[in-house]
């Protein structure tokens, strides 16, 4: 593995669509809290930000005017990839999951199937995933291929065979979602011997398991994703003050497996992904 391909990207999750405050009471939710937010992590090492935005009542929302809010308040400051969310909240309409690629954000999450998600179903038929990534190719937006169950590394590769991801491509495995695959390391590795040749990967395990898989994860090559959205614990029973925080320990993990944590512009070169200014 050469010093590129070693270095480690770092994502931020900074708060989803799911998490309230009586829950997570550090948990960022204006424009301005989840910007400064934003700017503590990519200051502690993240070089990706993966954005959901919360409205006036902290409810989830794909209102282009608050997500664009929150990416000018970032790039005043640093320069991280930004990549907006078109997963959304569970409920959302195929139109308003269109909006957020219409921010300027140079990088996008693309989930590729339909899975049960807690209680309740995450619904991506084929034509609203390949209408994403139509849109995202068009605008050249990044995808970040979703990937909750084997299926949806197998649509991911459909999808890069039609011509509608260009590669190389780069995949995000989302384990330890109740309904979906669960965060263990024989499903890691078999995901990964899935991968199109050429392909970034990046690890984004749920609650208690996000630290463990992590380091698996960085032995193994890839990349990382923490923050709020995914886990809220330091570690069993201390929350979290920050997203900052949790990036902070990923970055004292990394120092201890010999991989040294690539800037937003090393980030780029290693994903392929190029920046681009707010529209």
């Amino acid at each position: 593995m050469n010093s590129s391909s070693n270095q480690l990207v770092i994502t931020c999750a900074l708060v989803g669509a799911e998490l309230t405050r009586e829950i997570a009471p550090h948990l960022p939710l204006t424009p301005k809290e989840i910007a400064e937010s934003g700017i503590q992590a990519v200051h502690a090492g993240a070089s990706i930000l993966h954005l959901h935005v919360r409205d006036s009542e902290g409810k989830p929302t794909l209102d282009e005017q608050i997500i664009r809010e929150v990416i000018q308040k970032i790039r005043k400051e640093v320069d991280p990839i930004l990549q907006v969310s078109t997963g959304g909240a569970i409920g959302d309409t195929e139109a308003d999951r269109h909006r957020p690629l219409q921010c300027g954000a140079e990088m996008a999450s693309l989930t590729t199937g339909s899975i049960n998600f807690g209680n309740e179903v995450f619904l991506n038929p084929i034509p609203l995933v390949e209408g994403l990534a139509k849109e995202m190719l068009q605008k050249g937006i990044k995808p970040e291929i979703e990937v909750f169950d084997v299926s949806m590394l197998e649509q991911g590769i459909r999808l890069i065979e039609k011509g509608l991801i260009q590669p190389p491509a780069h995949f995000q495995f989302v384990l330890g979602v109740p309904g979906a695959l669960a965060a263990t390391e024989r499903n890691l590795r078999f995901l990964v011997e899935g991968l199109p040749a050429n392909s970034t990967w990046t690890i984004a395990a749920i609650g208690r398991h996000q630290f463990p898989i992590a380091e698996l994860a960085m032995k193994m090559g890839g990349h990382v994703r923490v923050g709020m959205e995914d886990n809220i614990y330091l570690e069993k029973g201390t929350l979290a003050k920050s997203n900052a925080e949790l990036v902070q320990k990923i970055v004292c993990m990394a120092s201890e497996v010999g991989r040294p944590i690539a800037t937003s512009k090393e980030a780029r070169e290693i994903l392929k992904c190029q920046a681009s200014e707010l529209s």
